[in-house]
């Protein structure tokens, strides 16, 4: 049976956490938290002195797809009860400010009225200036708020205004003309 690249290794754990892999469900615990996954019936997770071993049940091409995503997963949730995942967004614009009260972000982005985004539970949500600083131990779930606050204002390319990632580069367009 041919594995994928990234299930030829077994998954190193780290000193202070724990993996335990039962009934299709893995729980890591680390030191800033829980992480819970169910996993694929078509793969299977097993916890060796070693470290983690994911492997496919059969041969075919969706269990490897699905071996080497697990994989990922994994190494996803060990890294995220260790050190913790970070996204930093950025807004330029006239106008265009955020700010964090009580379990909402409020955010004033040249609209009609202020859009109100809940932070969902288990992530931390820090507002600076023109900086947003969104941490958590799912990296997933800091990805798609990320996302979901980038998709309110995206970047222009003629000004730069909007919403970006912090490092994200925007390409300008030249604009009109004047005659």
């Amino acid at each position: 049976m041919k594995l994928p690249r990234l299930a030829k290794k077994p998954i190193t754990i780290p000193a202070k956490t724990e993996v335990v892999s039962d009934a299709g469900v893995v729980r890591v615990k680390g030191p800033k938290g829980e992480l819970v996954r169910t996993v694929h019936p078509l793969v299977s997770v097993e916890v060796t002195p070693e470290g983690v071993k994911v492997s496919p049940k059969k041969e075919s091409n969706e269990t490897r797809t699905l071996t080497g995503t697990y994989v990922s997963h994994v190494k996803n949730m060990i890294g995220g009860v260790n050190e913790g995942y970070t996204k930093k967004l950025l807004v330029e614009g006239v106008g265009f400010k955020w700010s964090v009260t009580g379990n909402n972000v409020d955010l004033s982005l040249g609209f009609s009225h202020p859009v109100k985004v809940a932070i969902p539970a288990g992530l931390t949500v820090v507002a600076e200036k023109n900086a947003l600083t969104i941490s958590g131990i799912d990296k997933e779930m800091v990805g798609q708020f990320a996302a979901d606050i980038r998709a309110l204002k995206k970047p222009e390319p003629y000004k730069g205004k909007g919403i970006r990632y912090e490092g994200e580069v925007i390409r300008r367009k030249q604009g009109k003309k004047a005659a």
